[in-house]
């Protein structure tokens, strides 16, 4: 069996190549994946972005001799057991969970219970037990076989929006009254403003997004107002939050200088401005705050450790099931095959191209 891999050059992430290679033998206790759909979104650009401070490109190691100076960058995905050295994982089972972008991949279960299993390799012993672990589709509660293209496009980003929501709520929004959204039309973005407004009713959701996507963002009418970048130096000056997905250093800093004293906390989250993301690179000479980067993977730990796997589930479960509400009909789920296809999306993303009302499934 040869695995297919789409290798992306770490100093240049529009550098990007499609890799054939032989993984060997499959090892002891281990099982074979062939992968069978994937969801890319700019949050898989947020991974390649900030790739190695934070681990991301340590998860799936590019196979060949290409593979110098090259990663694979991670998606979320449905995969199929071709083989099974392992005892208790049988062939032509189905697992959900992180994926690279690739035809196939090796995992090594360890902790395997009835609804799951994690990846025990040694390359990611290491790495955030949140990224490990994957779900096996025949007893996982959060399965349905008709939502699965929803579950990859949003689920993920779904989860940073709710922890973010989470972690405002225990600090009472830092007193402000409104938060502001960079990059309004992204997948997180929806999701934060969708559990905001569920959970937190008294705090106003101020959009901002490019002149393009201003309809798009309004339809959804999970915001209370939506503006331009361009406009944010006209905004009401309230006690706000700002949010920022967009990893766009230039709207960072209008919006520190703008709201100045008014800002109570800045939230860094993605990076969806890919050529001009240096926000993630520090900002010691902005007004303050200082602004203060989400690692949902922290949060999702401590917010389990505070409500238990069962009582922090159904609350994610719950909040998982409006949003699904909020945004049926907003988002037209687009599949397109092959790699060839996946590395040409990826590069479209990575430009900026794809339109947000889309959300485009990978079968490779």
């Amino acid at each position: 069996m040869t695995f297919a891999q789409v290798q992306v050059r770490k100093a240049d992430l529009s550098d990007a190549v499609l890799v054939e290679s032989d993984p060997g033998p499959l090892v002891d206790e281990g099982v074979r994946l062939r992968i069978e759909s994937f969801a890319l979104t700019a949050n898989n650009v947020t991974y390649a972005v900030v790739g190695d401070g934070f681990g991301y490109w340590n998860f799936f190691p590019p196979l060949g001799a290409e593979g110098e100076g090259h990663g694979v960058v991670p998606m979320w995905g449905h995969a199929r057991v071709t083989e099974s050295n392992h005892a208790d994982i049988a062939v032509g089972e189905r697992i959900y969970g992180y994926l690279p972008m690739a035809t196939g991949v090796d995992v090594f279960p360890v902790k395997v219970g009835e609804r799951g299993f994690e990846d025990g390799a040694l390359h990611r012993r290491d790495l955030s037990p949140v990224y490990n672990r994957y779900s096996r589709l025949a007893a996982d509660p959060e399965h349905d076989p008709s939502r699965e293209a929803e579950r990859m496009i949003f689920g993920p980003l779904f989860r940073t929006g709710f922890l973010i929501d989470a972690f405002m709520r225990k600090e009472e929004w830092f007193d402000a009254r409104e938060v502001i959204l960079t990059s309004a039309s992204s997948k997180t973005a929806l999701g934060l403003a969708s559990v905001a407004r569920e959970n937190s009713p008294d705090i106003k959701r101020i959009g901002l997004t490019s002149e393009r996507n201003v309809e798009f963002v309004e339809e959804t009418g999970l915001f209370d107002k939506v503006h331009t970048y361009a406009e944010i130096g006209n905004l009401p000056l309230h006690e706000c939050v700002a949010v920022d997905f967009a990893g766009n250093a230039d709207v960072l800093r209008t919006l520190h200088e703008h709201f100045n004293q008014m800002l109570a906390y800045s939230c860094l989250v993605g990076a969806t401005h890919v050529e001009a993301r240096s926000s993630f690179e520090g900002q010691d000479n902005l007004p303050r705050p200082k602004p203060t980067l989400f690692f949902a993977p922290d949060h999702a730990v401590a917010f389990f450790e505070e409500h238990g796997p069962e009582e922090g589930g159904a609350r994610i479960a719950k909040a998982w099931h409006t949003f699904l509400g909020d945004v049926d009909g907003t988002i037209e789920v687009e599949r397109r095959s092959g790699l060839e296809a996946a590395r040409q999306t990826y590069l479209d993303t990575l430009e900026g191209t794809v339109d947000p009302a889309k959300g485009i499934v990978i079968e490779p």
